[in-house]
């Protein structure tokens, strides 16, 4: 009897692991009915809006406490009348009973990090000036200042013994114009004599961040960089998450790019240093490997460092492989091979034996358990959500706590039972809002390209939307270019936003995106105006046929590169569009190649350089300023004059040529807003400018 119990219980265990592994794939092929739901169901609510979008509160950053009963997180609450977002740090128990604001002060209060014993919590501060590094007790009392750094501290951990805490803060290491020229000192001058000369949003100045560690209880900072002219964390989007201490708290591990000059800009190299705080020497244990090495985590057992990789030098969006470094023999190498998606958020179990990771997976983010001494790997999370705000285990194994989110719901944090799968909210922010609005609808949708490729889609309903009526139509132009249209609430491209405007809305996961595995997200690589563009016409034709969509009443917006897809189809779609919107759009490839600041991008997707024979003709088939003869279609283009990466004067060569040919036009210039438009007003601005645009020339 206990052998029939025992094989019927495997025998069910398979087929719910058969379920969960193959969720995400399941219904590949199989395109939402739509005439099985209720869609006027919500008639009486609101309309979400651009002003009932900035009352949402915006989550992140969740850190579970060392005995698995709290978390802490961030909290963003926007200041509508001072423009900017107020950030405070929220304390919630995992059963979902309790929740308590800590901070209160009216300053930004970030990074919250709990103490290995749980009786105290770091966090950074500008209460007082510039941000430093305090502690309190998790009631919030008791507020100390750990730091007083001249330029500030950030990027804060805990050494598991509870006796330093790291930080990262700017350090001078070069001379500044003043410094060459006392006698000038009113003088406004950037010289420069080697690339780079500026980065994402900043222009190269006299300082480098370095990484730091302090007594908790306060003192002197030690900085283990001392005298290295190289960002710790690595900039723009480096963060804690690039730092790790061993369990004994004797070494750091960290994330460095230490080239200078071209070779800053035409590589991607990145590598994981570990810093011996002892003999006050690191050494760089990932040197064989030539592209990214990000995030390094040691297991608590201290034997492996597990890391995500890059193999090739020069791309940005290589397969994110799960490398597993054993300290012992020095060696390292991919426990992911077996999975052909990208790595994300990782954690390590308990007893060192396996890892949890998020990976995006066929339009929408799950999280994945993976055997480290073969490879197996199985699906934890299923259906139609992102997992991936957040991801921690409890110390005794048995739950996880993450972050969740869709296009129809803000991110809230959850725990499931790895033993049942049952999920228990913890947190319910913005739900009693969310519940006023007006809801919307969204569809999975599989199209056949022209080439007979499969393209999963999004697909984004209006709310009270009647089959019966015509609605406009949105193609929306991921940028990236190699990033998945999954299932985000996103606070500046807002789905459900943009669906509540009376629009539906298409998302094409074209080729070029991950999730689909790395040879589809190759796809666009030397092919930007070929089959990723096809992809999106055939997917527009596709929808378009259905009776409810207005074929005269098409549009196309994107950023970036989906600002470049704009572009593009303004010169080659054959008038399928009444409007096109670009947000910070690449224009002008060959201009671009000679503005941009990382030059490994434009490398490795053009060939390189446009002088060079070779690459000629990619330039000339690719880049949209060569079909602008074309151009006929009303354009709003979108730029900040802080953004590096895709310069604005890219906008400015758009918007030139679309006046001198009399076609209607709008230009909107954010002086202070970078690749993105953060400011709350701003946004505010932006949206009603889009849509009142879209509205002229679609409905």
């Amino acid at each position: 009897m206990k052998k029939i119990t025992k094989n019927l219980l495997f025998a069910l265990m398979c087929v719910f692991c058969s379920q969960v592994m193959h969720s995400a794939q399941s219904e590949k092929l199989t395109n939402t009915n739509i005439n099985s739901w209720n869609l006027s169901e919500e008639k009486g609510k609101k309309i979400f809006t651009t002003t009932e979008l900035m009352k949402l509160k915006r989550l992140s950053d969740m850190q579970l406490s060392p005995d698995g009963k709290w978390i802490l997180f961030n909290q963003s609450t926007t200041v509508l009348s001072e423009n900017r977002f107020q950030k405070d740090i929220f304390l919630a128990s995992t059963d979902g009973k309790t929740i308590k604001q800590l901070t209160k002060d009216q300053k930004s209060n970030v990074e919250a990090r709990w103490s290995p014993d749980g009786k105290l919590i770091a966090f950074v501060s500008d209460r007082n000036g510039s941000y430093q590094v305090f502690t309190m007790d998790i009631n919030g009392k008791n507020v100390i200042q750990i730091t007083t750094i001249e330029n500030g501290a950030s990027n804060i951990s805990w050494s598991p013994d509870g006796k330093y805490i790291s930080f990262s803060s700017d350090v001078k290491m070069f001379k500044t114009t003043a410094d060459e020229y006392p006698d000038y000192s009113k003088a406004d001058v950037r010289i420069f004599t080697e690339l780079p000369i500026r980065h994402w949003d900043a222009w190269n100045d006299e300082f480098a961040s370095h990484l730091f560690y302090i007594s908790s209880k306060g003192g002197n900072p030690v900085d283990i960089n001392i005298n290295e002219p190289f960002d710790v964390p690595t900039k723009p989007w480096g963060g804690s998450e690039q730092i790790s201490w061993s369990p004994d708290s004797k070494e750091i591990a960290y994330v460095g790019r230490k080239v200078k000059g071209l070779d800053f800009i035409t590589h991607t190299n990145t590598d994981i240093y570990v810093y011996n705080l002892e003999s006050k020497t690191a050494r760089n244990i990932s040197a064989s490997n030539k592209g990214y090495d990000l995030d390094p985590l040691y297991s608590p057992d201290g034997k492996y460092i597990a890391f995500v990789s890059m193999a090739n030098d020069g791309f940005e969006s290589d397969k994110r492989r799960l490398m597993l470094y054993d300290i012992k023999s020095d060696k390292f190498n991919d426990i992911s091979g077996k999975i052909d998606q990208w790595v994300g958020e990782k954690i390590w179990s308990p007893d060192s034996k396996f890892m949890y990771f998020s990976a995006e997976d066929t339009g929408s983010v799950q999280i994945h358990k993976i055997d480290i001494t073969n490879g197996n790997w199985q699906y934890v999370t299923n259906g139609w959500y992102n997992h991936d705000k957040g991801l921690s285990i409890t110390p005794d194994g048995k739950f996880l706590v993450y972050g969740r989110e869709s296009i129809s719901e803000p991110v809230n944090y959850y725990k499931m039972d790895l033993a049942s799968s049952k999920v228990t909210k913890i947190t319910k922010i913005n739900d009693d809002l969310m519940s006023t609005y007006a809801n919307i609808k969204v569809a999975r949708r599989w199209v056949k390209s022209r080439d007979g490729k499969d393209i999963m889609c999004w697909i984004v309903y209006p709310p009270n939307f009647d089959k019966n009526k015509k609605y406009p139509m949105m193609s929306y132009l991921q940028g990236g270019p190699q990033s998945m249209l999954s299932q985000s609430f996103h606070f500046r491209w807002n789905y459900y936003l943009m669906a509540s405007h009376g629009y539906v809305i298409m998302l094409p996961n074209r080729r070029g995106v991950p999730g689909f595995g790395q040879s589809w997200n190759n796809d666009i690589t030397g092919d930007w105006g070929g089959h990723p563009m096809e992809d999106i016409l055939d997917c527009t034709d596709d929808m378009a046929k259905e009776p409810y969509i207005n074929k005269d009443a098409l549009c196309a917006a994107g950023a970036s590169a989906g600002g470049y897809a704009a572009f593009w189809m303004e010169g080659n779609s054959n008038d399928r569009f009444k409007a096109f919107v670009s947000h910070c759009g690449v224009f002008n490839l060959e201009s671009m190649y000679g503005a941009t600041e990382e030059l490994w991008f434009p490398n490795w997707e053009y060939g390189g350089p446009y002088w060079e024979a070779k690459n000629k003709e990619f330039y000339q088939k690719n880049s949209p300023h060569k079909f602008v003869d074309n151009w006929k279609t009303p354009i709003l283009i979108f730029t900040g004059e802080r953004d590096f990466r895709v310069p604005y004067t890219q906008s400015i060569e758009a918007y030139t040529a679309a006046q001198v040919k009399g076609i209607p036009s709008k230009l909107l210039v954010f002086p202070d807003e970078t690749h993105f438009v953060a400011k709350p007003q701003e946004f505010i601005i932006w949206d009603t400018e889009f849509f009142k645009f879209l509205d002229k020339y679609c409905k």
